[in-house]
């Protein structure tokens, strides 16, 4: 048997489930504390701390994490050894992970977790490390990370001496590993074999001390395709080459669908809402459709998805995702961007990988007089301006995607089922479409969608 002495005891270990303050998501996130302190409690009387991230304060940037850590080193720096940060699916074997973190001195800085890296240098980590993408490695959340004490000492002082950078936040867990990394000052993340994607009743995680929960892509019966409106942004020049690409995809998936272009083309059909075509930005095109679809000229629907023409997504996981969420609560929901968020910016959904709005979402900011600030202003930032104005979050889910498949880690997508992906550029994107996002409905759905539905009922 393991003794758990080796960390001294289970409070030296403070757990952070970067959590959401979406209603299904804080269900998600009290599960995953009530397990690990579940665990904790058959192994010893001392529990360790366990905290959701979005509780913490009412700072909508707190997700970035590195704003928070002064305040970490505070509270945690004379009786903690080790933060540990885990997503609501991460499953954490208590006894192996203890394990994994004793065999690190805690009195010097590690930066541990189960290490991503670049295949090519993407545009979503700013073409970093150009000339040798592989080697810088990042961690991949869902296995969980940690930072030994020392180093969040330390980072809090820098946190606190330096002013964060206050522009975009793309993808956190490369920016932050950029961020303690700093040039080769700081250390390199340090790989544990034993922090785990694989599936936690899969054969391969029998060493593993984290694994992910078969947790739910969905929540009882998909929501209908009646009940999702699709709105295509498209303009005169791509109707002859984007819009073939949707027809060939994922158009057959929805019955309630329009194409809005800045040219009415009978053959598509596209409709002109009267907002020119922008080179950039879209903001105009974008409200127009948000009052369309609040308007009497289209069904009243619950869901609203706005993709650009050269979206490709998955309706039907689509459905299955949003059975977890409650269309009468203002949902925004698709890949979450951040801007300044260490001086008090906002999150936004970004717009290439599908925003999804709950209809009460699109009532509650149409009546809330928010506009653009010019036609071609970033409809996706203004939209998140206009929610965080109104204390509205947005939801992230990492199976929207704003880029293409090649641009993420074949570790990251190996453990998720992919709901979009965005850009045809340099790629087949019918190809694309088909190896990511197709499914042969019939084959897999009852029985597969079964056995996750039985996880969460």
């Amino acid at each position: 048997t393991f003794s758990v002495k080796c960390v001294g005891d289970l409070r030296e270990l403070v757990f952070i489930i970067q959590s959401q303050s979406n209603s299904f998501h804080v269900r998600q996130a009290e599960r995953r504390r009530a397990h690990l302190l579940q665990q904790a409690q058959s192994l010893t009387k001392k529990p360790p701390v366990v905290l959701l991230l979005h509780s913490l304060s009412d700072n909508d940037g707190d997700w970035s994490i590195l704003p928070l850590l002064p305040e970490f080193s505070r509270s945690f720096v004379k009786n903690s050894s080790w933060l540990v940060f885990l997503e609501e699916e991460t499953n954490i074997k208590m006894p192996a992970f203890v394990k994994v973190l004793s065999k690190f001195d805690k009195t010097k800085e590690w930066f541990v977790g189960k290490p991503l890296f670049d295949k090519e240098s993407t545009i979503i980590h700013h073409y970093a490390f150009a000339e040798n993408p592989s080697i810088f490695k990042y961690p991949d959340f869902a296995a969980a990370w940690a930072l030994s004490m020392p180093l969040v000492v330390r980072l809090a002082n820098k946190v606190r001496d330096e002013p964060l950078k206050s522009d975009f936040t793309i993808d956190l867990k490369h920016e932050i590993a950029l961020y303690i990394w700093d040039s080769g000052k700081g250390p390199h993340l340090t790989a544990a074999p034993e922090l785990c994607t694989e599936p936690e009743d899969s054969l391969n995680a029998q060493h593993c001390a984290t694994t992910l929960s078969k947790g739910p892509t969905q929540c009882g019966e998909p929501v209908q395709k009646e009940d999702i409106f699709v709105a295509v942004k498209t303009c005169r020049k791509f109707h002859n080459e984007r819009v073939p690409v949707i027809k060939r995809t994922w158009e057959k998936d929805a019955v309630l669908l329009e194409y809005y272009s800045d040219h009415a083309d009978p053959s598509i059909p596209t409709i002109n809402l009267g907002v020119p075509n922008t080179e950039r930005g879209h903001c105009g095109k974008t409200f127009a459709i948000l009052q369309r679809f609040l308007s009497s000229h289209v069904p009243n629907t619950k869901w609203l998805l706005v993709v650009d023409d050269d979206t490709l997504i998955s309706l039907p996981r689509l459905q299955a995702l949003l059975s977890c969420y409650d269309p009468s609560e203002p949902v925004s929901l698709g890949e979450r961007y951040g801007y300044g968020l260490s001086q008090g910016g906002y999150s936004y959904i970004t717009g290439g990988g599908g925003m999804v709005f709950s209809r009460e979402a699109v009532v509650r900011l149409l009546d809330s007089g928010c506009k653009c600030y010019s036609n071609d202003a970033p409809d996706d930032m203004v939209l998140g301006m206009c929610f965080n104005a109104l204390g509205l979050p947005v939801t992230h889910s990492p199976l929207f995607h704003q880029a293409r498949p090649e641009d993420y880690p074949t570790d990251l997508l190996a453990h998720q089922v992919p709901i979009s992906f965005h850009k045809h550029w340099n790629i087949n994107p019918v190809a694309v479409f088909n190896k990511w996002l197709r499914d042969n409905a019939t084959e897999k759905s009852s029985h597969e969608l079964d056995r996750t539905t039985k996880t969460e009922l």
